[in-house]
């Protein structure tokens, strides 16, 4: 009886243990896949999960999420939108029928507000505001009510982070707003910030999502460029070929002052984009990369390499400013005409200056624009 009963666990647990340690790791090797921007890879290892694992959500979830980094890296192509937005209602399909014979399925609860989650964050992306309401408005009840079911689950505090934090700030830093968030649960910045750490530490598979947005909401709302840093570093250690981490990261050594390695990070991306590298060749990626080589050859003094790099971002800028002018294209030409004027060249400074006078005001740039039409500039 004693060996039977041995022969039956050796039996079972083989069949048990590993396919839960094989499905986590599989899923989490998909994941590393998405943010090192390898598509086919992840799509791939997604599709797998899906055949493998038919009676679980996050293969069809995490298949989406190639297609919302697609997105990501270039967002002015909405080419993939359709396809994104099929693919999270096939991640809310799914999660439905299991939660119509498992009402508190935690990982149907949790996949499904997540799906309706990124659809909302993808429609607010595109400017649909009442429609990302109404997802934000659908999908937290939902996280809620897996956090209860299973309050050790980590990952779901991404969700209540993010609400908490943006509920709590969007209203200040956007008033006009205010009217429509009486509609949603009030929101705790401090505690969106805490939960969002948590998650960035200790996540299971949600720290890189975590980590990714506490480096946008130091930068631009609490004004911290380094804590900003100390998540980009984490970013794009685990992912050194990630260009919007990456960006990102020259983003808040410039923020920093620290130009030098703003300009270093950006010759990088440009090496990387001459390369082909996927996700870099996009001209917004070219732009900015080469803005900030600009700026640091013009605080070098090395002007004429600063005029190339600004002439470059300038046209770069022209062929992307669909809707209006972009900060790149003013400081671009107030920056030119700068540059002339230190080289003596007053006539083509006073062409620039007066090129970022009919442009958007970015800084102030049309007043110094004005100032230096009056009075060359003088380093």
């Amino acid at each position: 009886m004693k060996k039977l009963i041995v022969i039956i666990i050796l039996l079972i647990v083989p069949s048990i243990l590993p396919q839960n340690s094989i499905f986590d790791s599989t899923v989490s090797a998909g994941i590393k896949q998405i943010y090192d921007i390898k598509f086919p890879e992840a799509e791939k290892t997604f599709r797998g999960l899906i055949a493998d694992y038919p009676g679980k959500p996050q293969g069809r979830f995490f298949l989406a999420m190639v297609d919302w980094w697609k997105i990501l890296l270039d967002p002015d192509n909405e080419s993939y939108d359709d396809v994104f937005y099929q693919k999270l209602e096939d991640v809310i399909f799914q999660c439905d029928q299991i939660l119509k014979k498992t009402p508190n399925d935690v990982n149907a609860l949790f996949f499904k507000g997540g799906a309706i989650g990124f659809r909302g964050r993808l429609r607010a992306f595109r400017e649909s505001w009442l429609k990302a309401a109404d997802d934000g408005r659908d999908a937290l009840p939902i996280v809620e009510h897996a956090a209860k079911l299973d309050p050790k689950n980590i990952d779901v505090q991404l969700g209540f982070g993010i609400y908490n934090y943006y509920a709590a700030v969007i209203p200040e830093q956007y008033p006009l707003m205010k009217p429509l968030m009486i509609f949603f649960p009030p929101g705790n910045k401090q505690k969106g910030i805490d939960e969002l750490t948590n998650v960035a530490l200790n996540g299971k598979y949600a720290k890189y999502e975590a980590r990714y947005f506490l480096m946008t909401l130091y930068f631009y709302f609490e004004n911290n460029p380094f804590k900003a840093d100390y998540f980009a570093n984490m970013l794009t250690k685990d992912f050194p070929d990630n260009p919007l981490f990456e960006r990102w990261s020259g983003r808040i050594a410039a923020k920093r002052g620290d130009y030098y390695n703003a300009s270093k990070i950006f010759s990088d991306v440009l090496e990387k984009a001459d390369k082909n590298y996927t996700g870099y060749n996009y001209p917004s990626v070219r732009r900015e990369s080469t803005y900030y080589i600009a700026y640091q050859y013009k605080n070098l003094s090395q002007l004429d390499s600063a005029i190339i790099y600004f002439k470059e971002c300038a046209n770069l800028s022209k062929q992307i400013d669909v809707k209006e002018t972009s900060g790149f294209l003013s400081n671009s030409y107030l920056y030119l005409g700068m540059i002339y004027d230190l080289q003596s060249k007053r006539e083509k400074a006073i062409e620039y200056y007066k090129r970022t006078l009919h442009l958007k005001d970015y800084n102030n740039s049309r007043a110094l624009a004005e100032n230096y039409l009056k009075s060359p500039y003088k380093n």
